[in-house]
């Protein structure tokens, strides 16, 4: 079982930055994969960015790929999604999430058992 609770959402500039938090609660924290997921308005969730709980690797989605990067600290049982470089399509609610994944399916929104209830990123041009 896995509580999440996100922060650090907000308006930003193009080409600036925000950090994003996900503090998750329970002593299972780090036997979960670790994903974060965003929906524009009337547009379909997608993946943005995940982390595996064993072998520490990580995987992007490509619009994000080299401007996103997740990172995750066991000690304080929490994720962070570091964005640069951020662009207005990158406007959104995001979502943390946790769940047990492959490889395979670590980028599939129905791997995930466990949601955060999201945070607002604003980007203006």
């Amino acid at each position: 079982q896995v509580q999440l609770v996100e922060s650090g959402g907000g308006l930003v500039q193009a080409g600036g930055s925000l950090r994003l938090s996900c503090a998750a609660s329970g002593r299972t924290f780090s036997t979960y994969a670790m994903g974060w997921f965003r929906q524009a308005p009337g547009k379909e969730r997608e993946f943005v960015a995940a982390e595996s709980w064993s072998g520490g690797r990580t995987y992007y989605a490509d619009s994000v790929k080299g401007r996103f990067t997740i990172s995750r600290d066991n000690a304080k049982n929490t994720v962070y999604l570091q964005m640069n470089s951020l662009k207005p399509e990158d406007t959104a609610v995001y979502y943390c999430a946790a769940g047990i994944a492959g490889t395979t399916l670590i980028r599939t929104i129905r791997t995930y058992d466990y949601w955060g209830q999201g945070t607002q990123v604003t980007v203006s041009s």
